[in-house]
């Protein structure tokens, strides 16, 4: 909620912009904190520096359409309160974002997909890209890889009146903590797992062509060791993929995450082995992976994109074996921050002592295109 009239936080933010309520959103912070994430449609003004060294003249280098309300954004939250601050002395109507990029971090929207006997809610983490999935048919619900709090998708089940019978996850995340073994827990779910994995936790397993009901579909997974040792897929009915990390709209999985150099060879060539024996299926299917590169617009479209497409699309797709190794392993992007820390939380299955918001701030890396 708003805390006052200076202040927005996050959750209003994200409310506002889920209602399309009009806002000039403007981002100060150093230019390339902005090219790693950003908030959707937001404007920019490189004024961080200039207002911490008491330059009070560059906020009047910004134009803001009149009658507009303006919110002022940052790191953490504290140089937006003097840009916020600067711009009411002119008689703009201005907030701080509170907690800043940090707090946005758990910001979310969603999208919906709907088919003959399934429905299918695609939760997105907006600044980060983190997706995640409600997948529902005849009142009953999975959740796949849960990177939200718990009480968010508990409202989306009540709100529809699906009953959650499991939780999936499609690998061991490492950019994001996973709140797939609380919400289980909490809501007497299955707790599903590709495995091997060093979760140190009590979950069922799962395995390559294991065959999972719910409802009226069948959910078939689909071994897809690459980016992790134990990732896989989930095909739906032969009409829609879920394929974590593997493969993205626009990219595919890297395969060096808590991998040394030989480590990362091997997963690079099992990468390949996946990613062909995926491009080999139907070109019609929708492939719906578990995250994007972009900042999530509030537009309620589905971040999909049919296989057919992705094979156009993204060029790695078509080179041999060796080439294709040899290019993932040139292009890998730094690695994502706190990535070490969240891994070993994720396997211990609690963070109960720990700030998610500090741990997770920042966009996911976890794309090669």
């Amino acid at each position: 909620m708003e805390n006052d009239n200076t202040h927005i936080s996050a959750d209003t933010l994200r409310t506002w912009l889920d209602q399309n309520k009009p806002l000039f959103i403007l981002d100060i912070r150093p230019q390339e904190e902005r090219m790693e994430w950003k908030i959707p449609g937001s404007h920019y003004l490189n004024a961080y520096k200039r207002l911490n060294g008491v330059d009070a003249s560059v906020m009047d280098e910004i134009e803001v359409p009149a009658n507009m309300k303006v919110v002022t954004v940052c790191t953490a939250g504290r140089t937006s309160q003097l840009a916020s601050q600067l711009l009411r002395r002119k008689g703009i109507d201005a907030l701080s974002l509170e907690g800043g990029m940090k707090a946005w971090s758990l910001a979310w929207n969603k999208a919906k997909l709907s088919f003959q006997d399934y429905e299918i809610i695609q939760l997105r983490r907006t600044g980060k890209g983190c997706l995640s999935y409600i997948l529902a048919s005849q009142n009953e619900a999975i959740v796949i890889d849960a990177s939200l709090s718990v009480e968010i998708y508990e409202n989306v089940l009540q709100e529809n009146g699906w009953r959650l019978i499991a939780v999936l996850e499609t690998h061991m995340h490492a950019d994001h903590l996973s709140r797939s073994r609380q919400l289980a827990q909490r809501n007497h779910a299955d707790l599903i797992l590709p495995v091997p994995n060093k979760a140190a936790f009590t979950y069922k397993a799962v395995r390559d062509s294991d065959i999972l009901s719910l409802g009226r579909i069948k959910i078939t997974t689909i071994a897809s060791p690459g980016h992790t040792m134990e990732s896989v897929s989930f095909l739906v009915n032969d009409e829609v993929l879920f394929t974590g990390d593997t493969l993205f709209t626009d990219g595919i999985g890297r395969p060096d995450l808590k991998a040394d150099s030989s480590e990362a060879k091997k997963r690079a060539e099992l990468l390949y082995e996946s990613l062909q024996s995926l491009k080999h299926m139907d070109n019609d299917i929708i492939v719906l992976p578990a995250h994007t590169n972009e900042p999530v617009e509030f537009d309620g479209k589905p971040i999909m994109a049919i296989l057919g497409e992705i094979k156009n699309k993204v060029p790695l797709l078509n080179l041999d074996k060796s080439r294709f190794i040899e290019t993932i392993l040139e292009k890998l992007p730094p690695t994502p921050a706190n990535f070490l820390t969240i891994v070993e939380k994720n396997l211990k299955g609690d963070f109960s002592d720990i700030n998610p918001i500090d741990l997770e701030a920042g966009a996911n890396r976890c794309a090669i295109s």
